[in-house]
């Protein structure tokens, strides 16, 4: 693969270079070549959940593990890296609605809605609207037959008329730096144990494109 061409699927955006310095970061972080669910919330520091909060986490895990054989491998974190940083912007919108829809039943209700932002606000922080604000003015703004629910024409199409909705849908769902924690390990990790691990305190931080 030459230096010009793109992965995860042919979409546009991380180059051949890129993706090996990623590489590196990944496997010194995952020898095996494999991030379990356990290491995932183990390095954003969500283990000791309850049993509501850990199914919310695991619905965002489960997002990345496209071939659900329990794992985050190499390419299925690139192809997130690829989705979440440099993805179209319908791309991400498809993304977020399947985040959304727990069930998979082709729609989103005001419950799952409201689960995904409260996972996302536990791996993210503090949001700017609470959950119950963020669901309301979503729904508000792209509910066009007033049922409850969404489709992912409705979900698409509100959000491409409302440029404002859009932009805090996109921050409230942003996980770079998420996949950028998953690749590097903790940040204070990094700081308070450089003298105990010099080869991780010396690859830096792997930056987001």
């Amino acid at each position: 693969m030459g230096n010009g061409e793109s992965v995860a699927g042919g979409q546009t955006g991380i180059l051949a270079q890129d993706t090996y310095v990623w590489y590196r970061a990944f496997m010194m972080e995952y020898p095996s070549g494999l991030q379990t669910l356990h290491e995932f919330k183990a390095l954003l520091g969500l283990q000791g959940l309850n049993q509501k909060a850990n199914q919310h986490v695991d619905q965002v895990y489960n997002t990345f593990d496209t071939n659900k054989d329990g794992f985050i491998d190499f390419v299925e974190f690139i192809a997130a890296v690829n989705l979440v940083v440099q993805g179209k912007i319908e791309q991400k919108l498809k993304w977020y609605f399947k985040l959304c829809d727990s069930d998979g039943n082709g729609s989103i209700d005001k419950k799952e809605l409201l689960n995904i932002f409260m996972a996302v606000q536990a791996l993210n922080g503090q949001q700017t609207l609470s959950p119950e604000e963020f669901v309301n003015l979503v729904l508000h703004k792209t509910d066009i037959n007033n049922d409850g629910e969404l489709t992912l024409e409705e979900f698409i199409s509100g959000m491409e008329k409302d440029r404002d909705l859009l932009e805090i849908v996109s921050k409230s769902f942003d996980l770079s730096n998420v996949l950028t924690v998953i690749c590097n390990g903790k940040q204070s990790d990094v700081e308070t144990d450089s003298s105990q691990h010099p080869d991780k305190a010396g690859l830096g931080k792997v930056k987001m494109l």
